[in-house]
């Protein structure tokens, strides 16, 4: 997949004190973007259209350079204990996405600079939690590797942590461009994790992503290149034959990925679920997907922050759980399969 290249670039006060703030630029000037200064972010998507879906799609091909000011870091259950934040939006076009809720109202893709006070704050973490290892999400708000080329910020972090003894990194991607960070020295202490699909989900509902294909390309480099290796396959979603794409999407993860790496190989398993304001948001912005979120048909659950969400019935769960573990332990001998939500 083509590396990101946006439309247009915002940075905010201060953002050019930092020598990441001074790079970025240096490499937005050299791609003939657009570069303006804004007073904050908040004020972006007044100036991207005329209405909603404008200013969303236009949003969406914008990076706002920034500071992180607020470095009290939010937990991040059941993947990691704390979310590290180096940056929030996301390029991708995924229907389902949960951002649609979070970040409703602020699609656009923010970066920050002051990655050196981020990561003293995360030393300040493992240290309160010695003895015990300490683990940090870096996709909770993003998918950071799409944007790696712009901001080295991912390297950055895994080197850190390499050096951590009790400092665990962990990010998702559904992006393939790996090769900048195949020499980082990580020490294994990078866990780096792919989200997969059926060729149904993929096709229908994540444009603007890497192809399987090349998602499962880059995570044989990964793994020769000695990093811990994850699969999240979400959401998992029910539609027709979705019993045979999903095995068939396993199978051939299982002939590209090959056996010497199955040992170190994670799962993560996370079921379709929405809320009703992400439905509203995702109806408006996609109007013709095929993405159903028939309430009548789901079971109601208490979310964080009081936000329920609609997932599958208990008896629907209960099949989608038995077969994963089933296809997986068939085909991936010693892999773990770390949760289902």
């Amino acid at each position: 997949m083509q590396p990101f290249i946006p439309d247009r670039v915002y940075f905010e006060p201060d953002a050019l004190n930092y020598p990441i703030g001074q790079d970025i630029y240096q490499k937005m000037q050299d791609m003939q973007v657009e570069i303006f200064s804004t007073t904050s972010h908040n004020r972006i998507m007044n100036l991207q259209g005329d209405n909603e879906l404008q200013q969303y799609r236009n949003a969406k091909r914008t990076l706002v350079v920034g500071i992180r000011k607020t470095l009290k870091f939010d937990t991040s259950k059941p993947s990691a204990e704390y979310a590290i934040p180096i940056s929030t939006g996301c390029i991708g076009h995924c229907h389902y996405c949960y951002l649609q809720t979070t970040l409703g109202a602020k699609p656009y893709v923010r970066v920050y600079v002051n990655i050196p006070e981020i990561l003293d704050q995360a030393k300040r973490y493992i240290e309160e939690r010695k003895p015990e290892i300490t683990r940090f999400e870096a996709a909770c708000t993003s998918d950071p590797l799409s944007i790696e080329h712009i901001t080295g910020n991912l390297r950055r972090l895994i080197e850190f942590m390499g050096k951590e003894e009790l400092g665990r990194l962990r990010f998702v991607t559904k992006y393939d461009l790996v090769d900048s960070l195949l020499d980082a020295k990580h020490d294994g202490h990078t866990r780096f994790r792919f989200s997969v699909n059926a060729d149904y989900v993929i096709n229908h509902f994540e444009p603007s992503t890497a192809p399987l294909h090349d998602r499962i390309e880059a995570a044989k480099k990964v793994a020769l290149a000695g990093y811990p290796l994850g699969f999240i396959i979400a959401p998992i979603y029910l539609f027709e034959h979705w019993q045979e794409e999903y095995y068939a999407m396993l199978k051939q993860l299982a002939k590209e990925i090959k056996l010497q790496f199955h040992p170190n190989i994670t799962f993560e398993l996370i079921q379709h679920r929405f809320t009703k304001p992400a439905k509203r948001t995702i109806e408006k912005r996609y109007p013709k997907s095929k993405l159903v979120m028939d309430e009548s048909v789901r079971k109601y659950k208490w979310g964080r922050y009081g936000i329920g969400k609609y997932v599958y019935q208990d008896d629907e769960q209960v099949m989608i759980q038995e077969a994963f573990h089933g296809w997986i332990n068939e085909l991936f001998s010693g892999a773990k399969i770390e949760y289902f939500t």
